[in-house]
């Protein structure tokens, strides 16, 4: 906590538990608060939110409103479920048309009648009700009517100076409609702190918004866009998470999957608290590993957590099911978690939050990503996956949590190609492989790097059946088995000058 910085327990409750967090506890109290965004991002239901959980804690409450009726705010709070019970609402859109009639015929500025009537309107609501918590909007009215940079910034500062007075925690609601406003570099100089909402539209699916705080006086809170959804409930907020927060005691054991060439291969065992990548061209049995691994690990007692970005879930376990394994007694007895991401539908602030309810609230001790391909395109910005995901896997690590993540590569023997390098991020990183001998297509497996461990360095034939998974003797009499066309050197048995032999090939 910096220096001058409140106890949370001293904060004034957002309304939003992700909001909270990212201020440390909430707003601190009895100042006052700035919401930029366009139409749309959802201001007047965070605000919302911010006077239901005042009215929940028996706080005096108060919306003035200067262009919403009353009618569509209850319309909006009606769309959520809730019940304005306890928020007082002041709804000044008719009597700001009724002052500038009569202001028309006065030897006045009509400018200085309205703006010093609607004043002493909300000045006297909040000495009759003395709200806690008090909401504007929007500010934009407030600049209309003050017509000068120098009126608007007085007319700010005498509302902040008195409600202040008063202990009261003010949210102005700004619209950015007006051509003042989206450079009003004054307003927010005059503000305890700034919270932007934005929203993006993306060619294809859902839009994606997020919320950054621009600045909070004299108090930390946890910097950078923030991803958020508007749904049934109100806002929704998953902060932007910081590994460094998390942490829990593990021993760094091998996880084994059960099949003994594997293990081999790994050195014991993917360890705890370790992410391991399985990449390879579409058919070499990637996800059929990953399979493997979530059965072994259930079976032994941990829950695991699936999640698939490219298939369809009922496939994906009629696939298991094929050569041998059914997951469903698993997800039927909640040890497996089993989800089908939709990456157009689900924000990358979403799944990771998904993950992180899973992980501390069920305990899980495995978590499956299938693919990594489906998870990047959830990203509209690819520069920011990389960060995005090591957050996300440094997190799992330090609660001992294996990871698994598969990537599908384009190409089907030699030049492959991924639609991301995240080979750095993975603390292993398993090849898998297609090769052509004997006439046949077969596939080959292989451990390029091992973070937490040795491992061996061969090249062993894979094989995916109906009786299950099975990794052979290393390919001892091949050479080039990694670029899909290999060279028979010599088989036992064989005299080595038959090693180049067109038949074997």
């Amino acid at each position: 906590m910096s220096a001058g910085e409140e106890p949370s327990s001293a904060r004034c409750d957002t309304g939003t538990s992700g909001l909270n967090h990212i201020l440390g506890g909430g707003f601190p109290p009895n100042a006052l608060y700035l919401v930029q965004g366009e139409p749309g991002v959802g201001k007047t239901t965070l605000a919302l939110q911010f006077l239901m959980a005042g009215a929940r804690a028996g706080e005096s409450c108060l919306y003035v409103t200067f262009s919403e009726t009353s009618a569509e705010l209850f319309a909006v709070a009606h769309s959520h479920g809730w019940s304005l019970d306890g928020i007082d609402v002041l709804e000044l859109s008719d009597f700001a048309q009724q002052l500038t009639a009569e202001a028309e015929s006065t030897l006045f500025d009509p400018a200085d009648i309205e703006l010093q009537d609607v004043t002493k309107i909300i000045f006297a609501e909040v000495e009759r009700i003395k709200p806690t918590r008090t909401v504007f909007d929007s500010v934009s009215e407030l600049r209309l009517l003050s017509q000068s940079a120098f009126r608007y910034r007085r007319q700010i500062l005498s509302i902040k100076q008195f409600l202040a007075a008063r202990a009261c925690t003010t949210l102005l609601l700004d619209d950015l409609t007006s051509a003042d406003s989206r450079d009003d570099r004054q307003l927010e100089s005059v503000c305890h702190g700034v919270i932007a909402l934005r929203r993006d539209e993306s060619a294809y699916g859902a839009e994606r918004r997020h919320i950054r705080i621009r600045k909070i006086r004299g108090s930390s809170f946890l910097g950078g866009p923030h991803d958020y959804v508007i749904e049934t409930g109100g806002v929704k907020v998953f902060p932007r998470i910081v590994p460094k927060e998390h942490h829990r005691d593990f021993v760094r054991e091998p996880v084994s999957c059960g099949i003994e060439g594997m293990d081999i291969l790994l050195g014991g065992g993917m360890d705890r608290g370790t992410s391991n990548l399985l990449m390879g061209p579409s058919g070499t049995g990637k996800s059929s590993l990953a399979i493997t691994y979530a059965h072994s690990a259930v079976a032994r007692g941990d829950r695991a957590a699936l999640f698939t970005f490219d298939e369809n879930l009922d496939l994906y376990l009629a696939k298991a099911t094929a050569f041998g394994i059914d997951l469903r007694p698993f997800i039927r007895e909640g040890v497996l978690h089993a989800q089908q991401i939709d990456p157009a539908e689900l924000s990358p602030g979403q799944f990771a939050h998904l993950l992180l309810n899973f992980v501390e609230r069920e305990n899980v001790r495995m978590v499956i990503i299938d693919s990594l391909n489906g998870y990047s395109k959830a990203m509209q910005d690819g520069g920011i996956l990389d960060l995005q995901l090591h957050d996300v896997l440094t997190y799992l690590g330090q609660l001992g949590v294996v990871t698994i993540m598969v990537l599908a590569q384009s190409g089907f023997l030699n030049e492959f190609r991924s639609p991301v390098d995240l080979t750095y991020l993975a603390d292993t990183v398993i090849n898998l492989r297609h090769f052509e001998a004997r006439g046949a297509i077969r596939q080959a497996i292989s451990v390029a790097k091992k973070r937490s461990g040795g491992h061996e360095s061969t090249i062993r034939e894979f094989k995916v059946s109906a009786k299950g998974l099975w990794v052979g003797e290393p390919l001892l009499q091949f050479r080039g088995v990694l670029t899909g066309v290999p060279v028979l050197e010599s088989e036992p048995g064989v005299p080595e000058k038959q090693e180049t032999d067109g038949s074997d090939n």
